[in-house]
Formats: structure tokens, sequence, C-alpha cells
């Protein structure tokens, strides 16, 4: 999948072989998940994983990840964010940054009053993801130099 770089590929070029009794990383099977969804729901998810503290969190993956009997996952963004504000131990940042990914999940408009709190890693995991959602494959956002 293009859109999201598993932090596990990442770092080995490639996924890591898992042994044979192992289950697959949650990762893997949310990457599975969200190919065949709309690019709103792929770029929102990519932007968690890149973020990679809250999808960390398991309150956070409790809010918003659903595990089937057979190991499949899927997201249910509506269920999240009707409540992830009232999740325990959530900074200013980080429902800034939350609520800027639900907003690409279900396109609307919303304040940027908080852009200030997010920091720059999460802003410009916000840009990209904005970017992608924009149809843009000309834009880059990065640190300059």
């Amino acid at each position: 999948m293009n859109d999201i770089v598993w932090h596990d590929q990442e770092a080995t070029g490639g996924t890591k072989a898992d042994p044979p009794d192992t289950p697959p990383l949650l990762s893997d099977r949310l990457a599975a998940w969200v190919r065949d969804q709309p690019p709103c729901e792929r770029f929102a998810l990519a932007a968690l994983v890149e973020e990679d503290e809250l999808l960390a969190r398991e309150w956070v993956r409790g809010l918003l990840v659903t595990e089937r009997d057979d190991g499949a996952v899927s997201c249910d963004w509506l269920a999240f964010e009707a409540r992830y504000t009232r999740a325990p131990g959530l900074t200013s940042s980080d429902k800034a940054f939350l609520a800027l990914i639900v907003a690409v999940r279900f396109p609307r408009n919303i304040t940027f009053w908080n852009l200030e709190s997010l920091g720059d890693r999460r802003l410009a995991i916000v840009l990209r993801a904005m970017v992608k959602l924009a149809g843009s494959d000309r834009i880059a956002v990065g640190t300059r130099v």
C-alpha cells in the first residue's frame, strides 16, 4: 500500500518474516483492511500510523480499532469521533491532532485555532494528509534545512 509507511517495513526495507505461530501485526491487519477503503480513510489512518504515539495507546486503539473473531480489523471513526475527547490523558496537542485527523477522515469545515499546539512533527503529518486528500502529488511537506 503506497499511502501508508508501516514502521516495521521502514526499518527493514520490507516486511519481517514472522514465526509461524505469531499473529500478524496490527499495522499489517489495518493495512490489509484499509486498501479497499476510500482515500480519506487511508490518509487518516496513514497519519495516525505515522504519528505512532497515539495509536500505540491502548485506549486509542480500543476506541478506534474494531477486531472481529477471525482477527480482521477495521476502524470505527464515527464511534471514535464521538468519544475520543473524553478519553483520559489527552493533551491539547493530542486533541488538536486527533480533531484534524478526524476532519481528514470526514472532510468538513474545521477551525485551525489549535495548530500551534501541534508542534512541527504533528503539523507536518497533518499537512501531508491534507495534501494527499487534495489529490496533489507535487507538493512536498517537510523540514527546511
